[in-house]
């Protein structure tokens, strides 16, 4: 017979363990976006594309069409944010993008907020829309407009609802990705 066998090794009562360390605090800052950052900010849209219907894109996007986005946005003056851990990793990212490319339609952008799976439900899509709602109306937009899936983007069309976003249509099928019909809500807010 072996000695942990007749000799179980003892415990200590839970108030006399040594008690874990907490997990480190959420933290964040949010700046300006650089080319840079472009490599994480394809890589978390690009996991969106893959995994979810939260975008109607169906090919990854390249470094290429974000570059020439990210440049056209610049150019435009409208604001793309990053939220950045203190070790430097990109934890997500913000931006406006022209609604149409019409000239009457100038004062009016679509608004996009993409978060690393393991940055959501912290808190980090709200602090990304306060900033971006704050640099479009600083850059002279008027109207914001959030086109969102009618279908697993529930916590996005809430968000935007507690910004005082107001539904102003749906589109049904009017996407077909992951072999079904998907539809869109669209969602308006007046920066005053």
């Amino acid at each position: 017979m072996l000695e942990e066998e007749y000799n179980p090794p003892r415990e200590l009562p839970a108030h006399l363990r040594r008690r874990p360390a907490p997990e480190p605090a959420f933290a964040y800052s949010i700046r300006d976006a650089v080319e840079a950052d472009l490599p994480d900010i394809r890589e978390i849209y690009n996991h969106y594309i893959a995994n979810s219907t939260v975008t109607f894109d169906e090919d990854p996007q390249t470094l290429k069409e974000l570059r020439a986005k990210f440049r056209h946005n610049a150019k435009l003056g409208y604001p793309w944010l990053v939220a950045v851990s203190p070790s430097g990793q990109i934890l997500g990212y913000a931006n406006v993008s022209p609604w149409k490319q019409k000239a009457a339609y100038r004062f009016t952008v679509e608004n996009s907020i993409y978060l690393r799976a393991a940055s959501t439900g912290k808190g980090l899509g709200t602090a990304l829309m306060t900033e971006l709602l704050n640099r479009s109306k600083q850059a002279g937009i008027k109207e914001v407009i959030a086109v969102i899936a009618d279908k697993g983007a529930e916590s996005s069309i809430a968000m935007h609802k507690a910004f005082g976003f107001k539904e102003i249509g749906h589109m049904g099928k009017v996407g077909f990705k992951f072999g079904r019909w998907l539809g869109t809500v669209l969602m308006q807010k007046s920066l005053k």
